[in-house]
């Protein structure tokens, strides 16, 4: 069986587990490199009210906020249980969640938010943006409980628009400023007071701090006034069967992304649906100073059989990472029309590092921009001159990535962008098939290894590799690249085999550039077919 049979029977078999993936009732143990997951749902005592009970008023145009939090804190003082949210349309203010509480929305009912600013006063600790700060309550919010969840078949709408809407104005983008100076020069957090039109951050849909045992299963999150979904500082977190949408005919959320926990520790993501205008998953642990003084990682993550219609990225770690990222486990997922399928983005000055991730079986079809990007200069500036590591230097290692596939890439199928003074450091690509406008390309790294790699570029080099060393290209196969272009170059390369290379091009091959050494060429490949430039 040769490679090229090999990859598409594997990609077929991956696509088929995701088409026909139904979620269990029951989450079963799942061992990954870096150890078991064995995710246990909270149990809740057996006892049920109903909001109605409490004196809500259906028809979307009274206020519940009284109604459904006092529903919670009675039943909650009697020791938990499940508060029903029955059909019929909502209207509430923010919600608080407490310990043993499961806020459970049967089918056809619909939580309305308020669009009316000051119901989410007074101003609640809260993380914006990786950056702890006292602002508007979270639409659902919960602070240091134990058990609580939010289930059923029913829909939690934010109509958002009018936030999306002052955020357009000179406030939102000082306030925005002001709170990443207040970061860097660590304000002590008492002083970091916001909640106005002056001072105007919109707030995250569902925003629990460091909660444990939390679970989302079965419900709609539509249109919020900024991220969906983000638990910070939080353990245990399971994410199931919920969709999210956050651009349609409503409207475009702003950064409105759907799933993103900051700085949690076990966290199951699985059997979603995200038709976000930002980005679909994302893993975060704080930015810049904030991040590295808490010091608290987002670790154990693990990612299974979710849908991107739509989004910035697929799975995404960044770039609010100085607190750090490690054990993400992510396979069968299927992504269609997102900017990119796979990305990693820090810059200079973050700190913390992103570690140990795998990503299995995950295939995308056409996309706006990279497939698989790793990028160590997210916010801009020059590689060079190369700066002094210090605790803000960011760092990303032991990275891999097998049977990943893409129909067409707008942009690179692969980039790798590290920093000179840190290189990106070991990461595996196996098993990958692409398709897309500009090739691989990868610069500042270290110990990179692409194994039975499948590309077809219409634009460029197939594969250039730049200022990196120890790099291993084995199994290739050249479906498609530019005529006139020469399709592997190496330029100021330490290191480097390029072996079983498979095409039809009899015209030059390699081209090795700048201060190359030891670069390892197929024997197949005649000396005619390479180029040495001094």
């Amino acid at each position: 069986m040769n490679i090229k049979f090999l990859i598409i029977v594997v990609f077929a078999l991956g696509l088929a587990a995701i088409a026909n993936a139904q979620m269990p009732e029951n989450i079963e143990p799942f061992k990954t490199p870096f150890g078991e997951f064995n995710f246990k749902k909270p149990v809740f005592p057996d006892v049920t009210v109903n909001i109605k009970d409490y004196g809500a008023k259906e028809g979307g145009t009274i206020k519940n906020t009284e109604a459904i939090n006092r529903a919670i804190t009675e039943l909650a003082a009697k020791g938990g249980g499940k508060v029903i949210v029955p059909a019929g349309k909502w209207l509430t203010g923010p919600i608080v969640l407490l310990s043993n509480i499961n806020l459970h929305l049967q089918e056809d009912a619909e939580l309305v938010f308020s669009q009316e600013f000051t119901d989410y006063l007074p101003a609640v600790l809260t993380n914006w943006e990786g950056s702890e700060v006292y602002s508007y309550s979270p639409f659902i919010y919960a602070f240091e409980q134990d058990n609580i969840a939010i289930t059923g078949k029913g829909v939690l709408n934010g109509q958002g628009k009018p936030w999306w809407e002052q955020r357009n104005t000179e406030g939102f983008w000082k306030s925005n400023a002001l709170l990443k100076e207040m970061n860097e020069n660590e304000v002590p957090l008492n002083e970091r007071r916001f909640g106005s039109l002056e001072r105007f951050l919109p707030p995250v849909f569902f925003g629990p701090l460091y909660c444990k045992n939390i679970l989302l299963e079965g419900v709609t999150f539509r249109y919020g006034a900024f991220w969906t979904i983000n638990p910070s500082f939080c353990e245990n977190l399971m994410v199931r069967g919920v969709y999210v949408l956050t651009n349609g005919e409503y409207g475009d959320c702003p950064n409105g992304d759907g799933i993103n926990p900051n700085s949690c520790k076990n966290v199951l993501i699985e059997y979603n649906t995200l038709d976000t205008g930002d980005d679909c998953i994302t893993i975060k642990s704080g930015r810049n100073k904030d991040g590295r003084r808490i010091a608290m990682p987002c670790k154990n993550i693990l990612i299974r059989h979710n849908k991107g219609l739509q989004g910035h990225g697929g799975i995404v770690i960044g770039s609010e990472m100085s607190g750090g990222v490690e054990n993400v486990y992510a396979h069968n997922c299927r992504f269609n029309g997102t900017d990119r399928v796979i990305r990693i983005k820090t810059a200079r000055g973050r700190g913390g590092y992103v570690r140990n991730c795998w990503f299995k079986n995950i295939s995308a079809d056409t996309i706006e921009r990279e497939a698989i990007r790793i990028n160590m200069m997210y916010t801009g500036g020059d590689r060079l001159p190369a700066q002094e590591v210090t605790s803000g230097t960011p760092v990303i290692e032991n990275i891999h990535y097998e049977n990943v596939s893409c129909d067409f890439a707008k942009r690179n199928v692969v980039q790798i962008i590290g920093i000179p003074e840190m290189p990106v450091k070991n990461v595996s690509l196996k098993n990958i098939r692409l398709g897309g406008n500009l090739g691989v390309e990868v610069v500042d790294a270290q110990d990179i290894s692409f194994e039975n790699l499948s590309v077809s570029n219409k634009t460029g080099s197939f594969a250039k590799i730049s200022f990196s060393s120890n790099i291993s290209m084995e199994n290739v196969e050249v479906l498609k690249t530019e005529p006139g272009k020469t399709p592997f170059v190496f330029n100021t390369v330490s290191g480097a085999n390029l072996l079983n290379v498979k095409h039809n091009l009899s015209r030059e091959l390699v081209k090795i550039t700048g201060e190359s050494e030891n670069i390892k060429i197929d024997d197949k490949i005649s000396k005619e077919q390479i180029r040495e430039i001094e």
